[in-house]
């Protein structure tokens, strides 16, 4: 039986970022673990080499245990590359662990004063979640600058995708993903804000006021390195919270290293377990989405409208994430 939603308030209103144009100013800030002093230059570089600006925020290399500097540093960073009126974009440089902890101490009312670009993947969900949420600032998932950015050999499809959502302000369209990558566990059509999200940082951020509406949403989740019980207990958080009951579509990405053969003898696959826990629900759900932790992903804008139809089957991003 579905269990009944959170009351949870409405989302902000859009902001919307304008895209990047050559000359531009980008600015590189460490929200989570420390940057690495090679790959940042491999990835400027490579930022330079498009036409860009690059500045670096003053903690992106200090070390404070796992942290790239104190809670205080890193928020300091962040609001002052958005306080910044040069800076058009805003890279997060790593992931790993921390951006939750900087969100109590960042200002809102700035960063809504100053919508811009701001990109992230992996640990920095929970600090792109929370803007959306709080400001309903439309940011983008999907590449680090020096895990990505510096590598010479960055995949097609993501470096592709990265600088379509990055520079154009026209809807993204129907995502170039082939029907074949797809798997369709339950069938329909919906309509609504997609956002694209790491399970565990996403369950990290449900109870706070952090935690994104996720009423009518197209959610689509990957993980990487969690045991399949765990994402079992994830997902039967959603569950349990009535966020799989009051989800618009539910899309899955790459699980890398969760659902490993060591790990199966007892263990269901991910789409038997999907099937377990979103019995009786009647919402479009699809697996095999190129969108997590592998080399070969879309970059993807979160709370813009999308569409999800399983005759295809194929995502589509029917709003614009950026403001001409």
């Amino acid at each position: 039986m579905a269990l009944p939603a959170l009351d949870t308030p409405p989302p902000a209103p859009l902001r919307r970022g304008r895209p990047l144009r050559p000359g531009d100013r980008i600015a590189l800030v460490a929200p989570s673990r420390p940057a690495d002093p090679e790959l940042v230059r491999a990835s400027v570089s490579y930022l330079e080499g498009r036409g860009y600006e690059v500045q670096l925020g003053e903690h992106i290399f200090d070390a404070h245990h796992y942290l790239a500097g104190s809670d205080q540093d890193r928020a300091t960073d962040l609001m002052a590359a958005f306080a910044d009126p040069d800076v058009v974009a805003v890279f997060c440089a790593r992931g790993g662990y921390g951006s939750g902890r900087i969100l109590p101490l960042l200002d809102y009312q700035l960063l809504a004063r100053n919508a811009k670009i701001l990109i992230g993947f992996s640990d920095t969900t929970a600090l792109l979640l929370a803007l959306y949420r709080r400001i309903g600032l439309v940011c983008f998932t999907g590449a680090l600058a020096d895990f990505d950015l510096s590598s010479p050999a960055l995949d097609p499809l993501l470096e592709s995708s990265l600088w379509r959502c990055l520079t154009s302000c026209s809807p993204l369209g129907r995502l170039p993903v082939e029907s074949t990558e797809l798997q369709v566990l339950c069938h329909g059509r919906a309509t609504g804000p997609l956002i694209p999200a790491n399970l565990a940082l996403l369950c990290s951020l449900l109870g706070s006021p952090y935690a994104p509406d996720l009423r009518g949403a197209i959610i689509l989740l990957e993980d990487v390195g969690e045991y399949p019980y765990r994402i079992d207990r994830m997902l039967n958080q959603l569950r349990l919270a009535g966020i799989l009951a009051a989800a618009g579509g539910l899309v899955f990405g790459p699980f890398r290293d969760c659902f490993t053969p060591q790990e199966m003898e007892h263990s269901p696959t991910l789409e038997q377990m999907l099937v377990e826990l979103t019995d009786g629900l009647d919402i479009p759900i699809v697996t095999g989405f190129p969108h997590g932790h592998l080399p070969r992903r879309l970059v993807l804008p979160i709370g813009v409208i999308a569409s999800l139809d399983t005759a295809g089957p194929h995502l589509s991003i029917e709003a614009a994430a950026l403001a001409c």
